[in-house]
């Protein structure tokens, strides 16, 4: 399967797996250096669309991921305009993948991140995810399909970006005290978190390697499942080996099911909520990660998922859907299973026209 050596994804890989721990290190969640879903629910609290006052803070790392990711596709010219296909499916699509994520608490960054620092609650949400991206290549190979996107203008293309750069300037204007509408939380997860521009650096940093390497959970088991093809599944596995020698480094291995941070160990409610995410993730075509590197770059369909994400974190978070410590919310096992319903009979329905 490894005949050959991918390095982009390994950099990737090794980047992510050691830098996130660090972010821990300097004030990040514990297990949550960098976790796109998390992340993403934390800037919703801060704008206002949804009121957990314990997860409210624009994270610096999400911007710069966006700006890295658009930096390395200038670079590189891969910077391509494109949107149209099935906008409304894809938001929905987000907004299902959020509440499971936040049903299992992280996307699949965190997942690996949690387990690299021995919370072993988190291992059904790599059994879910998996079976959800098996189920989503089931659906791949029987025709599935949200259409082709076209060609689109450059401005339309810089929405995303250009909401990063908002979102900058609405936290350095919340951090300084010149606005008062920016909600920062004062305890809990949201008020955690490191540096400003050190975060911002590392986004930026990641931002670049990501969009280069293609780096995503779900195109690494669905390449070697549908093409034979093992390159960034190398960078999955570097990320791995690497969170876990730099948390061991660190003193932050603490191997167990029980108090983990920010982590809770119904193990059914683990497995089905990354059940959904999984296959959320797969008919959109990548992780959450993933689509926020694809938005940076120009890809409006990837844009319209994030907004789907953010709006799925309001609703989490508005109707106790997500999870905490102690456990799932006393809404979330209706909210996984209808969005299981909609994402198997949009695997079932939309099927490419021949």
């Amino acid at each position: 399967m490894f005949k050959k050596l991918s390095i982009y994804p390994i950099l990737a890989g090794l980047a992510l797996g050691i830098l996130a721990p660090v972010l821990v290190k300097l004030g990040n969640p514990g297990n949550m250096g960098v976790c796109a879903a998390c992340f993403t629910r934390d800037i919703a609290g801060a704008v206002g669309l949804h009121s957990a006052a314990i997860v409210q803070y624009i994270r610096p790392e999400i911007i710069g991921l966006v700006f890295g990711a658009l930096a390395a596709s200038l670079l590189f010219g891969e910077f391509r305009p494109r949107s149209g296909s099935s906008p409304m499916v894809r938001f929905f699509l987000g907004v299902f993948a959020m509440i499971g994520a936040l049903v299992f608490l992280g996307c699949p960054w965190r997942m690996w991140l949690r387990l690299s620092a021995g919370d072993w609650s988190a291992i059904a949400g790599l059994f879910g995810l998996v079976i959800g991206i098996l189920i989503g290549i089931f659906f791949l190979k029987k025709g599935f399909s949200l259409g082709r996107n076209h060609p689109t203008s450059k401005i339309a293309a810089l929405i995303m970006p250009l909401f990063a750069l908002v979102l900058l300037i609405l936290l350095a204007l919340g951090l300084s005290g010149q606005i008062s509408f920016i909600k920062f939380s004062s305890s809990g997860p949201g008020s955690m978190h490191a540096p400003l521009i050190i975060s911002l650096i590392v986004g930026f940093g990641l931002g670049i390697l990501f969009q280069k390497s293609r780096f995503c959970m779900i195109a690494a088991i669905r390449d070697v499942v549908i093409l034979k093809d093992s390159h960034i599944l190398q960078g999955v596995i570097a990320l791995v080996v690497a969170a876990t020698l730099t948390n061991i480094a660190l003193g932050f291995f603490n191997p167990g099911f029980t108090s983990q941070p920010i982590a809770h160990n119904d193990t059914m409610w683990n497995f089905l909520g990354m059940l959904l995410a999984g296959l959320a993730f797969s008919l959109a075509g990548g992780c959450p990660g993933r689509q926020l590197v694809l938005s940076g770059e120009g890809d409006g369909d990837a844009g319209i998922f994030v907004f789907g994400l953010l709006f799925g974190a309001a609703i989490a978070h508005n109707f106790a859907l997500a999870s905490s410590p102690a456990g799932i919310g006393a809404n979330a096992p209706w909210a996984v299973f209808v969005g299981l319903i909609f994402c198997v009979a949009l695997g079932f329905f939309a099927r490419e026209k021949r």
